[in-house]
């Protein structure tokens, strides 16, 4: 019944196997991908007809997690998945990145590839495995792809670099590094590092390449035992080549004159009144305007590029090297903790820094379990950044991408919870984008968290470069504009301080690139990222001592686990009781980890020596505060130290003979005791009489009172 293929790879030190034929067979393709006891079902299905009209090849991934495959249930009301979470976003994306360059030129085919999680153990992430599997799954489809593609994780512990760490090494690792690529080269690189050298992240680039060979190998053999027919896709348009050379006839030299205007909204709309020229000129019934669009994109395409190899000089002027000028101010809004603005050249950030308490906390509910984040990076890419309507209130895939990009960047400088328990959130505005928004916002939000008092031991900074190569010639472009990165043949961000890279991210368009390349964009990247830092520090060269007068303060302080429930109460009772009194927010962790929080000082000090009399154990012969909560005849009750009652005797209340207790206390009166013992059940007994002769005060009205 089933025509099963199969393949096995050790593959750092667990079984990787790829296996398609049983499951999914009315697919284009679909592979199960296990390694260990994770298990991803990867398809892909792709229209046989291309979508008319369209000047981009319609590429969608997903990337799916089901919680049955860890043994859960969803939460909600509906107890099924709903839309996808940050890490299927950036999972889809991570997937799409390096597959995507590897579809012919112009191919216009609908493509979809799904890559459900089926089954999931804590050993490793799903995220290698999807992907390995998504490029088996189009290596067998028969769909034009010019792969096949691998991908590893790679980690560097103890000074030496290790293949697809486990998830409980994550912590210990110094690199969390994803690379992918083909037999010839790379073509995705994501990570977050501690400080590393350049040196180090490109040793981890390379030996990630040679470790997935062994996965290429398998993904090529089993295309050529089960592969289905190529397709066969339509001839290249004959007139292309003539429709090229007519838009070089007649728009060449304007596009050259064009292309010399610096400033980016100029250019632009001089751009679309040739491109506009251009379509009325050359298209008829026969030659649409889609065609003749995409051979316009073809002719400005070789005269950038063409002139930067020839010349080095850029778009806007600048060589290869230079970044463009940079305006840092901190503390421009002045009600918020922390906030900057970065303006580089024709890209801008404002971004604000918001401290919080831990109920401030994301509480995040993955699939290898729940957990919370104390510090989280937001970006928002609103139209009017590049001068556009548009839709807003939906975060894209982008903005989810781009903000975790910054957040890598910057987590590894950031205090831990212990030492500055701080709920920390950033908020990135791109208010002007000419290319590298994403570096803009590391650069922003090192200034902001600074700015605000978080004690980062260094500024933070990125930079975007760019590639272009014909051939044997190649240019590295630092801090790229957003034409160079549409035009270019790579993206390529690195993030750091003075003494190293934090974050690396690199996407490739053609395969050609080596480590020569590599090795020159790095170094390039890292004069270019020294001189951002410099002229960061022109705003603010460090954190500033303390917080904002306008955030909350947070005072630590521990109690015995036993004394937890006390201090909650029944139901929460006294601790919302201590929140709604004091106005303090009270955080509890399970270990007996106490933060009280507040903008007022009174207010903290209020509750924590509230909680402190909860948890306080009354001493023999020490003198409380009281107030009395119940009168009985012989004695009053007097509540002391929070939560603990104690007994005052009728004859301890004052000297002499008192008749009622009510010529002495009643319900309410503040009162000070002295304990005189407590016994073995925990029972107090107290003494007014005591604090009177102890003080010398003088009990006359009370004494009156009593007869």
């Amino acid at each position: 019944m089933f025509n099963v293929t199969r393949k096995e790879v050790n593959w750092g030190g667990r079984k990787l196997v790829l296996e398609t034929g049983k499951i999914a067979r009315q697919a284009d393709g679909a592979v199960l991908a296990s390694y260990g006891e994770t298990s991803v079902l990867c398809t892909v299905v792709g229209e046989k007809s291309p979508r008319e009209g369209l000047d981009f090849f319609p590429l969608t991934v997903n990337y799916i997690e089901k919680t049955y495959a860890a043994g859960k249930i969803p939460g909600g009301f509906f107890k099924r998945e709903g839309r996808p979470g940050e890490k299927e976003v950036l999972v889809s994306r991570l997937i799409d990145r390096p597959i995507r360059p590897l579809f012919p030129d112009g191919f216009r085919h609908e493509v979809q590839v799904l890559c459900t999680v089926f089954s999931h153990v804590f050993e490793n992430d799903p995220d290698i495995v999807a992907l390995v599997g998504a490029s088996a799954a189009l290596a067998i489809s028969g769909i034009p792809f010019q792969g096949p593609v691998a991908a590893a994780r790679v980690g560097y512990i103890d000074g030496k670099l290790v293949l697809n760490p486990q998830i409980d090494e994550i912590p210990n690792t110094d690199l969390n590094l994803v690379v992918a690529g083909t037999k010839d080269g790379v073509l995705m690189v994501e990570s977050e590092a501690s400080e590393l050298s350049e040196e180090v992240m490109l040793d981890a680039v390379m030996f990630g390449h040679r470790e997935f060979q062994p996965v290429i190998e398998a993904i090529a053999e089993m295309a050529s035992e089960c592969g289905k027919t190529p397709w066969e896709l339509a001839p290249p348009d004959a007139t292309a080549e003539t429709l090229g050379a007519a838009v070089r006839e007649k728009g060449e030299a304007d596009f050259r004159e064009a292309y010399k205007i610096t400033e980016k909204q100029a250019r632009s709309t001089r751009l679309s009144e040739i491109r506009k020229a251009l379509a009325s000129a050359l298209a008829t019934e026969e030659i649409g305007e889609n065609a003749v669009g995409n051979a316009t994109k073809k002719v400005e395409k070789g005269i950038v590029r063409n002139a930067i190899l020839e010349t080095g000089i850029r778009i806007d002027g600048r060589d290869t090297e230079t970044v463009r000028p940079i305006q840092a101010e901190v503390g421009i809004l002045p009600r918020s903790h922390g906030s900057a603005l970065f303006t580089r050249g024709e890209t801008q950030a404002l971004v604000v820094a918001t401290l919080g308490t831990g109920q401030d906390e994301q509480f995040i509910d993955a699939l290898d379990g729940e957990y919370r984040e104390h510090f989280l990076l937001h970006y928002n890419f609103p139209p009017f950044s590049v001068g556009e309507t548009g839709r807003v209130g939906f975060t894209g895939r982008r903005e989810v991408g781009l903000g975790k990009l910054a957040w890598r960047s910057l987590r590894a400088l950031m205090p831990p919870k212990e030492d500055f328990p701080y709920t920390i959130r950033v908020v990135s505005e791109i208010t002007e984008s000419n290319g590298s928004s994403s570096m803009a916002t590391v650069c922003g939000s090192s200034l902001a968290l600074m700015d605000a008092g978080v004690p980062l031991p260094r500024p933070i900074a990125g930079i975007a470069m760019g590639l272009i190569k014909e051939g044997d010639k190649f240019a590295v472009l630092s801090d790229i504009l957003g034409d160079e990165d549409h035009l270019g043949d790579m993206d390529f961000k690195v993030a750091g301080t003075d003494k190293g890279v934090t974050a690396l991210q690199m996407d490739i368009k053609i395969t050609g690139i080596t480590e020569e390349i590599m090795k020159t964009a790095l170094a390039q990247a890292n004069g270019g990222r020294l001189h951002i830092l410099g002229e960061m520090t022109k705003a603010l060269d460090h954190a500033r001592e303390g917080v904002s007068s306008h955030a909350p303060r947070i005072t630590t302080l521990s109690i015995p686990k036993d004394k937890i429930r006390e201090v909650i109460g029944t139901g929460g009772k006294v601790i919302r009781e201590i929140c709604e009194t004091t106005g303090a927010k009270v955080d509890i962790d399970d270990d007996g980890t106490i933060k009280v929080s507040s903008v007022d000082n009174e207010s903290s000090e209020a509750a924590i020596n509230w909680i402190k009399d909860i948890v306080a154990e009354p001493e023999i012969g020490h003198i409380y505060s009281g107030k009395v909560v119940k009168v009985v005849d012989f004695g009053a009750f007097v509540n002391f130290l929070g939560a603990r009652d104690g007994l005052v005797h009728i004859s301890e209340l004052a000297q002499g003979r008192v008749a009622q207790v009510t010529d002495v206390v009643k319900e309410g009166d503040v009162v000070k005791v002295k304990v005189l013992a407590v016994d073995d059940r925990g029972k107090v007994k107290l003494s007014l009489r005591a604090v009177n002769q102890e003080t010398g005060e003088d009990l006359q009205k009370a004494e009156a009172k009593a007869g």
